[in-house]
């Protein structure tokens, strides 16, 4: 009876040390990105998004092309913004083609048609603490992009949503792209 008793012990105090388990769940907010949608230029009042057609978003510097945004039609993007800097650029191209003259193994004589814009947006990074086991994620303040301008802007006017605006989520539209 005394050696049950000292084992029952001895068990209550070994699930009493137990912690729970820090696992981040994947409903867990991360860094946002930033969230673009399209709208018709000679409609402005309008709610409704219009598509780009063979859209490719690039970074500027960057050889790679996202992967969810290579030769797309959509009406919105969702991009990832820098972390450890205060500036992001990327390349918007619109009716994107590639021809690779009829070599596709020799990649020296392609050529892309379309019409590239190139935004860059500025920012203030902030560190917010999410938990233990999820660490930190970045929210972005005073968010804004200045369109680089050239003989033929697709990109007609950019619209933030809010003043002061904040990119904290990915639940709603940051800024409207009127093409």
């Amino acid at each position: 009876m005394k050696y049950s008793f000292i084992i029952i012990l001895l068990l209550a105090f070994c699930f009493l040390g137990c912690e729970r388990d820090d696992i981040c769940s994947n409903d867990t907010e991360t860094t946002p990105k930033l969230i673009i949608r399209f709208y018709d230029v000679t409609n402005p009042n309008a709610d409704e998004s219009l598509d780009v057609t063979n859209l490719v978003v690039q970074g500027v510097g960057n050889d790679e092309v996202l992967s969810d945004y290579n030769i797309v039609a959509t009406d919105s993007i969702a991009i990832p913004l820098k972390t450890t800097d205060t500036i992001t650029q990327y390349s918007l191209y619109e009716e994107y083609i590639l021809d690779d003259n009829d070599t596709p193994d020799d990649d020296s004589d392609d050529t892309v048609t379309g019409n590239e814009d190139i935004i860059t947006i500025t920012y203030n990074v902030e560190e917010v603490y999410v938990s233990r086991a999820c660490g930190y994620k970045t929210v972005y303040n005073n968010v804004s992009i200045n369109l680089e301008s050239d003989s033929d802007n697709w990109i007609q006017l950019i619209q933030s949503v809010d003043d002061n605006q904040s990119v904290e989520d990915e639940t709603e539209q940051h800024f409207k792209f009127y093409h």
